[in-house]
């Protein structure tokens, strides 16, 4: 902004949005001064870098709000997780898959959590059923993050959204 610009020509745009041309810094600076503004370089990697003539507290207020409305549209993806026990009802399995697939159609990734408790380690191979059951459901609204895997005394597996 104004003399803290280096370059020794600048390419400068006036306060209406019309080009002035080739310029030094002090002459553009004069043309600044001249309109009651400030000296802004606009992009400096260009050759001659560009700088216009502008209000520079509206200029950074304007930049907030661009930036401002740019986080408020960004989708924070978050993880959601479904517990599921073996011995699952079909009626029960249905919902737990109904709010699976909304959360993914949201784009959220979906941590799918089969807990065992006391005798039912012994017969895992019902668990991997549940879990391939799930993914055979899921499998047009997600893929698989990360496969079923035992943590503990819970099978996990991750499913993102497609």
């Amino acid at each position: 902004m104004n003399s803290a610009i280096l370059a020794p020509k600048i390419r400068v745009i006036d306060a209406n949005g019309e080009m002035r041309g080739v310029m030094t810094v002090p002459e553009a600076i004069a043309v600044a001064e001249e309109a009651g503004l400030d000296l802004v370089e606009i992009s400096p990697h260009a050759d001659p870098p560009v700088c216009k003539v502008l209000d520079y507290g509206k200029y950074k207020y304007e930049m907030q709000k661009k930036a401002a409305e740019a986080r408020k549209k960004q989708k924070v993806i978050g993880i959601k997780e479904i517990k599921l026990r073996p011995t699952i009802d079909d009626h029960d399995f249905g919902i737990k898959m109904k709010s699976a697939k909304k959360f993914l159609e949201e784009g959220d990734k979906v941590k799918i959590t089969l807990r065992f408790r006391g005798r039912e380690m012994a017969h895992q191979e019902v668990a991997h059923k549940v879990m391939s059951r799930v993914r055979t459901i899921l499998d047009a609204y997600s893929k698989v993050e990360s496969e079923p895997s035992f943590e503990g005394r819970q099978m996990i597996m991750i499913l993102a959204a497609r």
